[in-house]
């Protein structure tokens, strides 16, 4: 059976399965699930095929190849890669062929990963649904009618429905770690400048940070060795060492402190959920971790912190796409004006458009200090709880997400309630911090849910660690959804 990254790359390895017939066999899943999920906007079987060839053939020679040679993936549609079309689920980047490979697109290739298709997502990545999305809708594959999270929807849902053992996503404001607790799979959001952002479609510079969605955490430790490290072409990028991830990753928990915020068990968390994460909390006491409260006590203001900050970066990045710039360029127009009007107006959706407009509004003159200037401020106090708190703990857990995934049109007319969605993971992004979340159960429905762990600057070591400890103690993230027609 292959479904871990780990188990397909030893078949690889040892020969048992050829790198041609891995992809021809995720192309045969993908044909058996994704009528139904519809998680990837694309395929491209002949390319991947050609690639799968040249590694079986220097196999065979006894060439070198790299550590993740053979291995089928999959990416987020807004990574680019060379002559391959990059939408980002959005009408006004329809037809665009980057020119040149995003930093992480260079090292899964020089990898030997295998790239077999894209994903679907929110456009611009603006959403915690995957309902945004230019072209598709996404569903969730423990229950077709539900979200699969959102913006790494199709990411996340493609992972749990065993299309691929490994996919990319990106998280701004928990982009990757919602969608994967929806989804009942794990997903690492690096601390910021851990991996290269060069060649990511930016939707909030100061915020986005690409990671990767497995089914646990070795697999997630093998893809982030991969992945991370400094970058030249990245001004953000952190000239720290990467670490072997899996050197330690089977040690003990004995005597690790892990924090539990009071803020972020309050009313307004489901019953099960909160049910969930408390079970979780004394599974990790029973292999030796300490649990202690504590207080993050900026934790109410993260949410308008987040939307303010995020917005406004987003009204800057997105301003580009005018037609004339970048991006598809309206027809029959009798001024510039008219141009950049009806270029972008056509291009992007309903929710691009309202974040462009609260991010310029709130950088607009007489409102930047009331507004801007004091989210920064506010950004920098919720820092410094993290930093005191991580004084006193080794890691912090919480709930991915308040519920579990939401029936697909439930929450589009009310965009606050949606935002809402991301209330457990926006303080991450504000801080730098790397997280993770992990399946931790399920609710009475059927449906996973998903712990969130949280650690220092850079030490996804230990969250990685926690993680594996948790999951070697419990067999939430084996569970497979009955669409996945596994074979």
């Amino acid at each position: 059976m292959t479904e871990t990254v780990k188990q397909w790359l030893d078949a690889l390895n040892s020969k048992q399965i050829s790198a041609r017939e891995s992809v021809e066999l995720v192309l045969k899943r993908v044909e058996i699930t994704d009528d139904k999920i519809d998680a990837l906007l694309n395929t491209r079987p002949q390319q991947a095929l050609a690639l799968a060839d040249e590694i079986d053939t220097k196999r065979t020679n006894g060439e070198s190849v790299g550590p993740l040679a053979g291995l089928p993936i999959a990416v987020k549609d807004l990574l680019c890669e060379k002559d391959i079309e990059c939408t980002c689920a959005s009408k006004i980047l329809k037809g665009y062929f980057p020119p040149y490979n995003a930093t992480v697109i260079e090292k899964l290739n020089n990898a030997g990963a295998i790239i077999v298709g894209r994903l679907n997502m929110d456009e611009f990545a603006m959403g915690s649904s995957t309902e945004n999305s230019a072209f598709k809708q996404t569903k969730n594959p423990w229950d077709i009618e539900r979200i699969p999270g959102g913006s790494s929807g199709g990411s996340a849902a493609s992972v749990a429905a065993r299309q691929f053992p490994l996919t990319i996503g990106t998280d701004t404001g928990g982009s990757i770690r919602q969608p994967a607790g929806l989804c009942g799979v794990t997903g690492l959001k690096p601390t910021y400048g851990r991996v290269s952002r060069y060649g990511l479609v930016a939707y909030a510079s100061s915020l986005d940070q690409i990671g990767p969605l497995t089914l646990n955490a070795e697999d997630a430790a093998i893809a982030l060795k991969v992945i991370a490290g400094h970058d030249s072409k990245d001004s953000t990028s952190a000239d720290i060492s990467v670490p072997d991830y899996m050197a330690n990753l089977e040690g003990e928990i004995n005597g690790m402190k892990i924090g539990v915020p009071k803020e972020y068990f309050k009313a307004g968390i489901d019953a099960e959920v909160n049910s969930a994460v408390k079970t979780a909390l004394e599974h990790l006491q029973n292999l030796g971790a300490e649990v202690v409260e504590i207080s993050l006590p900026h934790t109410d203001y993260a949410i308008a912190t987040y939307y303010i900050v995020a917005t406004a970066e987003a009204s800057s990045n997105l301003a580009r796409y005018d037609g004339i710039h970048y991006g598809a360029r309206a027809k029959n127009t009798p001024s510039l004006a008219d141009v950049y009007k009806k270029s972008r107006r056509e291009g992007f959706g309903d929710e691009v458009i309202r974040r462009i407009i609260l991010g310029t509004y709130v950088l607009s003159s007489g409102y930047y200090d009331a507004y801007y200037l004091k989210a920064l401020k506010v950004r920098t106090l919720i820092k410094q709880d993290f930093d005191n708190a991580f004084e006193k703990v080794d890691a912090i857990v919480t709930p991915t997400s308040p519920t579990t995934a939401f029936k697909i049109g439930e929450k589009t007319d009310d965009p606050l309630q949606m935002y809402l969605s991301d209330i457990f993971t926006v303080s991450v992004n504000l801080a730098g911090l790397p997280g993770i979340s992990i399946p931790c159960g399920f609710s009475k429905t059927n449906l996973p849910i998903g712990m969130q762990l949280l650690g220092k600057p850079f030490a996804e070591k230990t969250l990685l660690k926690l993680a594996n400890a948790y999951q070697k103690a419990t067999d939430f993230h084996t569970k497979r959804p009955a669409v996945c027609g596994i074979q």
